[in-house]
């Protein structure tokens, strides 16, 4: 019962995401022994959250582990950035379910429709602890990624992302 390994090559050195984590960076792809099976595990360190996730090669897409948004994917999201928030008229608990689940997708156009949904240009105070802790994580998961695809700091890439918003 061999599956056949991940169709998507994975190199050392590769930024990536993993849908759960965002942005982290492959550090290796070593083969381990684990319960006296040989596997290939593809190691991705994610620096700001000091871990290190060793992911079964066979396991790779079942996973959502992906390479970083082209620049065609990256301004799609960025386009979401633009529009007229939407949100629902419903209870605020499964508002935020659903706001996790599309932040978990590791899908840069749906966590960027959190991102829009969740700004709140200058009053914060209108803005609950929990709407601000999703709000922030969403807005952390895309400037990382925009950083890496258009080679430019997560400082930077935050100022363009808060520009598009503020229009």
């Amino acid at each position: 019962m061999n599956k056949k390994a991940s169709s998507i090559k994975f190199n050392p050195g590769d930024f990536v995401v993993y849908p759960a984590h965002g942005v982290g960076k492959v550090a290796d792809i070593a083969k381990q022994k684990v319960a006296g099976t040989e596997l290939e595990l593809i190691v991705v360190n994610f620096d700001k959250d000091k871990m290190t996730l060793r992911i079964p090669m066979a396991k790779v897409e079942n996973v959502g582990l992906r390479q970083i948004s082209d620049t065609g994917m990256i301004n799609d999201a960025l386009s979401v950035l633009k529009g007229k928030p939407k949100v629902k008229k419903i209870m605020w608990s499964r508002r935020a379910q659903e706001y996790e689940n599309k932040i978990n997708s590791g899908n840069p156009t749906f966590i960027a429709e959190v991102v829009r949904d969740l700004y709140r240009n200058d009053n914060l105070a209108e803005q609950s602890y929990s709407e601000r802790q999703i709000y922030e994580q969403a807005l952390d998961r895309l400037v990382n990624e925009v950083a890496v695809c258009e080679q430019i700091s997560t400082t930077d890439a935050t100022k363009k992302l808060l520009e598009l918003l503020a229009k």
